[in-house]
């Protein structure tokens, strides 16, 4: 797809970080979008800033946990705009801390999020575009789907998760019209690691979450870039369909180390000890 003018587009976790960048950007190239957010408060101000300054964007409160909602999502989008061209598989969360000291309920949330959210994107809009015999399907994953750190173990498990869900779902669809496209960002400037706001079970963190986290947010906000930059780079793979999408040439050498580690039959080692970037998450796999 060389030219988004027209057409149409969902992006979940709409309301602020990476997803809120890409929907500004969907607008300048001329697209309508449907934006996807559990928090109505955010939600309600972006749409009303966007159709402000005339983008054609609907607001749509959606709990990817619940996929009755994202159903509902899929439903309102079609009945509204008659169809869709890009899926945006998009919204995430990112606790931090020792995996010995979770519980089920920590497990359930960040699966629920950030795994079966994209599940049940796939499963609600991939059918429409398989149909149609054309669009884009975007899950963002993250670098940490390909290495991985001490202190965001689940994180690591559910991202890990989602790359493999991608690449499946890549050759399933060739042949269909329908391209797919895996986002592994590292760092960006976003209230990832502020994401227990959205938690709604009633569980509070433990000291050692708490710990961890302080250095994560600090680390984003000083090292992060923009979601304006991740939006870029999005665009460019859809007009060049490629599946994946890295933000940062660090990735790529994180990775280097860690099949390196595998061809040599060697333990885990700290896929950035060798990176010339090392001032990134080499200090929070330290921690």
């Amino acid at each position: 797809m060389d030219d988004f003018k027209g057409k149409v587009a969902v992006v979940t976790g709409a309301a602020s970080g990476i997803g809120l960048g890409v929907v500004e950007r969907f607008v300048k190239e001329g697209m309508k979008v449907v934006m996807a957010d559990v928090e109505k408060g955010s939600l309600d101000r972006e749409v009303a800033r966007l159709a402000g300054e005339g983008a054609d964007v609907l607001g749509v409160i959606c709990d990817v946990r619940d996929p009755d909602s994202v159903q509902a999502l899929a439903d309102r989008t079609i009945s509204h705009y008659k169809a869709v061209h890009v899926v945006f598989n998009n919204a995430g969360v990112a606790p931090g801390g020792p995996m010995l000291e979770t519980t089920p309920s920590d497990w359930r949330w960040i699966v629920d999020v950030n795994l079966l959210g994209v599940a049940y994107g796939v499963t609600a809009f991939g059918p429409i575009m398989k149909e149609a015999g054309a669009g884009h399907i975007i899950n963002t994953a993250s670098e940490a789907g390909h290495v991985s750190s001490a202190v965001l173990g689940m994180y690591t498990a559910t991202k890990h998760a989602v790359v493999g869900l991608s690449e499946s779902l890549y050759r399933e669809l060739e042949g269909t019209g329908v391209s797919v496209h895996c986002l592994c960002p590292n760092l960006v400037n976003t209230g990832i690691f502020n994401s227990e706001r959205n938690r709604d079970d009633g569980a509070e963190m433990t000291p050692a979450q708490t710990a961890t986290m302080a250095p994560l947010r600090e680390a984003i906000t000083e090292l992060g870039i923009t979601p304006q930059q991740v939006a870029g780079d999005i665009i460019d793979a859809m007009r060049n369909d490629r599946f994946w999408i890295f933000t940062h040439d660090l990735t790529k050498q994180a990775l280097a180390t860690r099949y390196k580690d595998i061809e040599s039959g060697s333990n885990p080692s700290n896929p950035y000890e060798s990176a010339e970037e090392i001032d990134t998450l080499t200090k929070l796999s330290e921690l």
